[in-house]
């Protein structure tokens, strides 16, 4: 009891604060609503069961609910996936398309690779990270797998597992400590999981490779070419699933950056997101939302880390 009052009193100095020093009231707004988060029983206008924000810049906690529990990340992996593959290959080596591109799940999302096929390393990151090609992934996973280890003809089982292995060890270098992934995709599993706050960290990191950056900043479908082995060339139509940056969409969200969406049953509906303004950016990760909820949730933690709904959320 005490404790809860002694929260709703610093509530309510920090929103006096906010009011009298206008240019710290959007910080100071988004301490508060962390404090209320932490000690008052959740975030009851969001949906996700799991929810984390940072500033970009500095990783300054601006936001969190359940951040450390484990969650599945669903196809969210594959920021931790591209940017393995951008760090440890060349944007222009060319990539042979092998079985591992065969569907794993007859419902899995995928960016229409076919044996054979040669692309860009970096046009299957567009692949992976844009239609959310689950093909594209173990591509990308398979190539870098092989290459780090230096055995082109290891399996792609073994180099899928020698994949997972890269993808744990830059995990904990970006400071996601409580995450364990087994797959380049993030087709379920129940050894594969990992933490709102991890994905923050994982995506920061991510954000700040310029190629990565400009492949999730995405709009428009891209367009990329994938010669067969047969001779003939196929255009491979690349859209992006993130709402947040399609100006069509209900859910457009001025101002977004990225970043990656993902859905599993087990993982339910997941948006790890960014978006700028006034030369400030967040990212935010909301994580086991619903169809219908997702994007309001990502919505309301950007606009509250942006500072647009400071003073509404210490009203709530």
């Amino acid at each position: 009891m005490r404790k809860s009052v002694f929260v709703l009193f610093a509530l309510a100095l920090l929103a006096v604060l906010g009011l009298v020093f206008q240019e710290d009231g959007g910080r100071l707004a988004a301490k508060a609503q962390t404090l209320w988060s932490r000690n008052i029983g959740g975030a009851p206008d969001l949906q996700a069961s799991y929810a984390f924000m940072i500033d970009a810049a500095d990783g300054e906690v601006l936001y969190a609910k359940n951040e450390k529990k484990r969650a599945y990340p669903a196809s969210t992996t594959k920021i931790l996936t591209t940017l393995l593959a951008l760090e440890l290959g060349k944007p222009d080596e060319i990539v042979t398309v092998g079985q591992e591109a065969d569907p794993e799940d007859p419902e899995e999302s995928r960016a229409g690779l076919r044996r054979g096929q040669k692309l860009k390393l970096y046009d299957l990151v567009k692949a992976a990270l844009l239609p959310s090609g689950n093909d594209a992934a173990r591509t990308l996973g398979v190539h870098i797998g092989r290459k780090t280890a230096g055995n082109p003809a290891m399996s792609v089982g073994e180099a899928q597992e020698e994949f997972a292995k890269l993808m744990n060890k830059r995990a904990k270098k970006a400071g996601a400590t409580n995450s364990h992934f087994v797959n380049p995709s993030g087709l379920h599993d129940p050894q594969h999981y990992s933490t709102a706050r991890d994905l923050a960290l994982i995506a920061k990191a991510a954000m700040a490779n310029k190629l990565f950056r400009e492949a999730v900043l995405a709009t428009d479908s891209v367009v990329v070419s994938a010669p067969g082995g047969s001779g003939q060339t196929v255009k491979l139509t690349l859209a992006n699933t993130n709402q947040l940056l399609q100006p069509g969409s209900s859910n457009y969200f001025p101002g977004a950056t990225g970043i990656k969406t993902g859905f599993t049953d087990e993982a339910g509906y997941c948006l790890v997101s960014s978006a700028a303004s006034d030369g400030k950016e967040v990212i935010a990760v909301v994580l086991q939302s619903t169809s219908k909820d997702v994007y309001p949730d990502a919505r309301k933690l950007l606009e509250l880390g942006l500072g647009s709904r400071t003073t509404a959320a210490l009203k709530r």
